[in-house]
């Protein structure tokens, strides 16, 4: 912007300086200016106001640019907003789907029991459907190589026949995607 303003200051200095000599020709002879004056006049004030436009037409441009710009960073901020919308409400299922697990995991033997468990599959079962349906999914971690970007390594263990080296041999707590981020990363086992 400073070099627009510095650019028009010598055509301002220009038709001032024309102005200045042509008053100063009809004060010595204390009559009208001549034509060939106001046409001097006239050309100076038409470079001023060409070089005014300029500067207001690159101002105009540069906002435009600034606007464009700040819809398109709204946008971005929009569509992740969305894309990512309820990841609050995912972290704070993700326990519950623990403990159904747990409940799961625990034997039973009489008809009762069994019941209790049956209905607890099915609400497990349920649940993890609907976090499927809006993107939620556990990550596979186990048998895999280890990624420090899904997992969290809690643990240590010898490799055993069979067992690659940075192998996941278990885990201790599932972890779970949100689409493409991850909303908790998995407490592994891994074999070194």
């Amino acid at each position: 912007m400073a070099k627009k303003e510095e650019s028009t200051k010598p055509v301002e200095e220009k038709q001032d300086q024309a102005t200045d000599q042509v008053k100063a020709k009809s004060d010595q002879a204390k009559t009208k200016p001549t034509a060939d004056d106001q046409v001097t006049i006239l050309k100076a004030q038409i470079e001023k106001l060409q070089a005014d436009v300029s500067t207001k037409d690159d101002q105009y441009l540069r906002a435009e640019a600034e606007i464009q710009n700040m819809t398109k960073r709204f946008n971005k901020e929009r569509e992740s907003l969305l894309k990512y919308d309820g990841q609050d409400l995912v972290k704070g299922i993700l326990p519950v789907l623990d403990n159904l697990k747990r409940a799961l995991q625990i034997e039973v033997s009489d008809d009762a029991g069994k019941q209790l468990k049956k209905g607890i599959q099915m609400v497990h079962d349920h649940l993890e459907q609907a976090l499927k349906e809006h993107g939620v999914t556990e990550i596979e971690a186990l048998n895999k190589p280890f990624d420090p970007q899904t997992s969290q390594a809690v643990q240590t263990v010898p490799v055993e026949d069979g067992q690659k080296p940075e192998t996941v041999v278990k885990v201790l707590q599932a972890g779970y995607m949100l689409k493409d981020r991850v909303m908790r990363p998995a407490m592994v086992i891994v074999a070194q």
